[in-house]
């Protein structure tokens, strides 16, 4: 590797670079992420000629397998054999220098169309005002050029502004095409250098998470390894088992906890980048593995539901080194310990330590022993009643709509399996959660809103019967419609954890006999799924787990 080499160029240099191909953005770079009112205010800065920080590139004849474009746009590859600068720094001024100056059109992500063509020059302002600006409606129109006819309009375009114009267009041309970009070039490194000074540049600040910075220090063309596509590749193999959600923050903690036993940032940025490719297949399979357990042993249908993300991870580690669905003790000191983490909202704060200290405990079921925790969990049906105030964000919530969806619900009125989706549960307000006793209906009785929206009074149903057949009505009303057309409809009311309609005041609209018997229903199944210990008894439990604002909403 040569020493870094400081150089200069000019506008006309690098558009032509960038057009030619020669510069490039390595896949490791983020996504082209300044909106147009920051990209004005680069050109601003560059037409008062105040300094826009160093651009820093890699310029090397090695070819990665992946690169991107500037903002989308398509440009042409570079020419086999010839030198390519990749931006290791500052490529989002770059993207905004190239779109800006050449009146460029980008698509976000979002399908947002950002015009780089629509900025202007104010004729008129002071050098202490905004001379580059996006809104034109307060100005006259010969007292506003656009950028691009400033650059490209020729002597014709540029007459037609009236003479006392004429000095400031021609100043502000020359600044432009003079300004000299500062550059420093690293020259003929190998990838892991370069991104080894990637990663240096961006670790210390915010603009990179521990995931980009990973896409780049365990880039490997050689062994045809790109983190971001095969992050990529695990989500679409998800995407049909609804477990597209699991963030990768959750993989890269499985990866570090099985090759280092911790996961806190710093001991991620630190892995073995060819331990870390070598395990990727293994820890991809124990992720696959677990998902499978969640949804067939806990039926857990959807990523949305789980508790955690961060429970992808002890059982990662458990598969991984025992690849055969557990039996036995260890299946019974496994669902203990998912039901531990989930009641009590154990991965709510210090969520890597906390996963360190759980392995401890993985590795014990491995051993067929039974964990000892330090935290106690109450499942009674008054802990219920006092905690359960809905809101879908939460841990404790969504533990007793996983409990729900064990059921396997049925449709009040055919008995046919519920469909949850991932689709639906993006917001609290899911048409998949319903109030059994209406708020509108509850709100007329003059109930307490903690008791309303509660989930103790929600089911999980269709968005058809939510929106069209249940609606505000009492639940007598309602319930008697699907009386008449579901022969099995006691059946139908136990996968939904209501077992006796009688017996939970429901025919006679008992809200308080209804919410004390469904209480007693939920705890009895919490119950099933925890071992006792000491500590349950002797020690009070406080949830300390995340809260939303949202909450869901009958279609009234």
């Amino acid at each position: 590797m040569k020493l870094p080499e400081p150089q200069s160029r000019t506008f006309s240099s690098l558009i032509s670079d960038i057009e030619k191909g020669q510069i490039k953005i390595p896949q490791f770079q983020r996504d082209f992420v300044w909106d147009i009112q920051k990209s004005a205010q680069l050109m601003d800065s560059i037409v008062k000629g105040y300094p826009i920080g160093t651009f820093i590139f890699w310029r090397t004849k090695e070819r990665l397998r992946s690169v991107r474009n500037f903002g989308n746009l398509k440009l042409p590859d570079t020419v086999e054999g010839e030198y390519v600068d990749f931006v290791l720094d500052g490529q989002q001024r770059m993207t905004s220098l190239f779109a800006s100056l050449k009146g460029a059109k980008i698509v976000r992500d979002n399908g947002k169309e950002d015009d780089y063509g629509e900025i202007y020059l104010d004729l008129t302002a002071d050098e202490d005002d905004q001379i580059v600006i996006l809104d034109k409606s307060t100005k006259e129109p010969e007292s506003l050029i656009r950028l691009t006819d400033l650059l490209y309009g020729g002597l014709t375009l540029l007459a037609k502004f009236p003479p006392q114009y004429h000095n400031i267009i021609e100043e502000y041309k020359k600044r432009i095409e003079a300004y000299n970009y500062s550059i420093v070039q690293i020259r003929e490194a190998p990838i892991d250098i370069a991104t080894e000074i990637f990663t240096r540049i961006n670790v210390g600040g915010k603009p990179l998470s521990v995931f980009e910075i990973m896409i780049a220090k365990t880039f490997d063309a050689d062994k045809d390894f790109d983190l971001s596509e095969k992050y990529q590749d695990l989500i679409e193999d998800l995407k049909p088992l609804d477990y597209e959600t699991i963030s990768d923050a959750t993989v890269l903690q499985t990866v570090s906890m099985l090759l280092e036993k911790e996961c806190q940032k710093k001991v991620i940025l630190k892995l073995d980048k060819s331990k870390f490719i070598a395990i990727w297949k293994s820890a991809v399979d124990a992720i696959h593995r677990t998902i499978e357990y969640f949804r067939g042993y806990y039926r857990i249908p959807v990523s949305q539901l789980l508790p955690y993300n961060a429970l992808i991870v002890p059982f990662a580690y458990f598969f991984y080194l025992h690849p055969d669905k557990p039996i036995g003790d260890k299946q019974k000191y496994l669902q203990d310990f998912f039901w531990r983490c989930s009641i009590s909202g154990r991965y709510s704060s210090g969520v890597e330590s906390k996963l360190a200290q759980d392995i401890k405990r993985i590795d014990l079921i491995l051993n067929d022993e039974l964990p000892r925790y330090d935290w106690a969990v109450n499942t009674s049906d008054k802990f219920l009643i006092d905690n359960g105030w809905f809101s879908a964000g939460r841990s404790f919530i969504k533990a007793i709509l996983c409990l729900y969806a064990y059921q396997q619900p049925k449709s009040f009125n055919d008995n046919s399996i519920v469909n949850i989706s991932n689709y639906w549960l993006k917001q609290a307000n899911s048409k998949n959660y319903h109030h059994f006793f209406p708020k509108a209906y509850l709100k007329k009785q003059q109930e307490e809103e903690f008791y309303i929206n509660h989930i103790l009074n929600i089911t999980i149903v269709e968005n058809f019967l939510n929106k069209r057949e249940i609606r505000a009505y009492a639940p007598s009303k309602y319930m008697e419609k699907f009386k008449k057309v579901n022969q099995d409809l006691k059946g139908t009311m136990m996968t939904h954890l209501i077992s006796d309609l009688d017996e939970f005041g429901v025919w006679d609209n008992d809200y308080d006999k209804f919410f004390e018997a469904r209480a007693l229903e939920v705890s009895k199944e919490l119950q099933k799924r925890i071992i006792p210990q000491d500590i349950d008894k002797t020690h009070s439990v406080v949830l300390l787990d995340e809260v939303v604002e949202d909450e869901p909403e009958d279609n009234e």
